[in-house]
């Protein structure tokens, strides 16, 4: 599983994006839906739960915590973002 990672969360995690191994490489279960990858990578980098809001979007869309995910979708976090 791939994440694309932009603003802070590219710091945060130190890349550009993350690779997920499967579960057959590492013997564990990857996460099955959206919150599951949320609690995944909050445990794996605390510093993103400090964050004001953290967007999730699957396949170029925004997904909501009960979004099914697979090895093989576009995954991105997106974090909160300011402009003038």
């Amino acid at each position: 599983m791939t994440i694309l990672l932009f603003g802070v969360t590219k710091d945060i995690i130190g890349s550009p994006s993350l690779s997920i191994p499967s579960s057959s490489i590492t013997g564990k279960k990857l996460p099955n839906n959206v919150g599951e990858l949320r609690t995944f990578l909050g445990k794996a980098y605390p510093e993103l739960n400090s964050l004001s809001s953290l967007a999730i979007a699957v396949n170029n869309s925004y997904a909501d915590d009960d979004t099914e995910v697979n090895s093989y979708d576009e995954i991105a976090l997106i974090p909160p973002v300011s402009g003038g």
